[in-house]
C-alpha cells in the first residue's frame, strides 16, 4: 500500500454533502464524493462512467489551516430580464488549506498523481467557480509516498502544510482535527458523501462511516508538543473548544 498526498488550498473551497434548493452548505473539510470527483476529472471520466475504484480508496484529511466561513448571497434574473429566480444562500471556506492522503495499490496512486497535475479537465475545490492553487511553490499533488503504511501514518507525520501567515499566527502547539474512513469497532458518525454515480440523470451516494480525532502538530518538536499538552491541562476542560 502506498500514499498520495493532495494539498488543497485556494481562495475558496466548498465541499458541501447535504445541499438542497436554495441552501448550498459546506462541511468544514473535504467530502469523499469531492475529492473522488477531483481524482475523476483529472483522469478525464465523463459522468457516466464508473467510479467505484476510487471511491473504494481509502481516505483521510487533516485539517492544516481551518479557514473562515463565508456566504454568497446570490441573485438571478433570466436572460431576457422578465423573470425573477430564487434566491440563493451558497456557503464557503475561505482561505482554508487541507492536507487530503488517499490510499491504496501504488499503480494506481501513481496514475493518480500523473493525471492530478496533467489533468484532462479542469480541477476545483468543490464547486467550479473554487480554483485550486497549483504552482511550483504549492502544488496541488505532494506525490505518492510508500513509506507510510497507511494514511492515518501519512497525516501524522507529513510536514504542516498552512500558510506562512497562519504559522506565524497560530503557532506549531495546538494540535490538527484530522478525519478518516472509520474502521471496524472504531466510534464514528455518518456522512452522505460516498459517491455511488456522477451521472447527469441523477447523482447517487451512500453513506459513509467516519471518525474524528486530534494529532500533535508535525513541525513541533517533543518538548513544545509536552508543553501545549501541559497547558491545555492547567487551563481546564473546554466544551466550547470545537465550535
Amino acid at each position: 500500500m502506498a500514499v498520495l498526498l493532495l494539498r488543497l488550498a485556494g481562495p475558496l473551497q466548498s465541499w458541501g454533502d447535504s445541499s438542497r434548493f436554495v441552501r448550498r452548505t459546506t462541511r468544514r473539510e473535504p467530502t469523499k464524493s469531492g475529492i473522488v470527483g477531483l481524482l475523476a476529472a483529472a483522469l478525464g471520466r465523463s459522468r457516466e462512467e464508473s467510479i467505484d475504484d476510487l471511491a473504494q480508496l481509502e481516505m483521510g484529511v487533516r485539517i492544516d489551516q481551518k479557514g473562515r466561513l463565508t456566504r454568497d448571497f446570490q441573485t438571478e434574473r433570466s436572460l431576457d430580464g422578465k423573470k425573477t429566480m430564487p434566491l440563493s444562500h451558497r456557503y464557503y471556506l475561505s482561505d482554508a488549506c487541507f492536507l487530503v492522503a488517499v490510499g491504496g495499490p501504488e499503480n494506481k496512486l501513481r496514475e493518480l498523481d500523473a493525471a492530478v497535475k496533467r489533468p484532462v479537465w479542469p480541477l476545483y475545490l468543490g464547486r467550479r467557480s473554487c480554483p485550486p492553487d497549483n504552482h511550483p511553490d504549492m502544488p496541488l499533488s505532494l506525490g505518492v509516498k510508500s513509506e507510510y503504511a497507511n494514511v492515518r501514518e501519512a497525516l501524522e507525520r507529513e510536514p504542516w502544510q498552512a500558510a506562512s501567515w497562519y504559522r506565524r499566527r497560530h503557532g506549531v502547539h495546538e494540535p490538527l482535527e484530522v478525519v478518516y474512513d472509520a474502521r471496524e469497532g472504531e466510534v464514528s458518525e455518518t456522512q452522505n458523501d460516498y459517491p455511488l454515480s456522477f451521472s447527469g440523470l441523477g447523482r447517487r451516494y451512500a453513506g459513509r462511516q467516519v471518525t474524528r480525532g486530534l494529532v500533535p502538530n508535525p513541525d513541533a518538536t517533543q518538548e513544545e508538543v509536552g508543553t501545549a499538552v501541559s497547558a491545555r491541562a492547567e487551563a481546564g476542560h473546554d466544551p466550547m473548544s470545537w465550535l
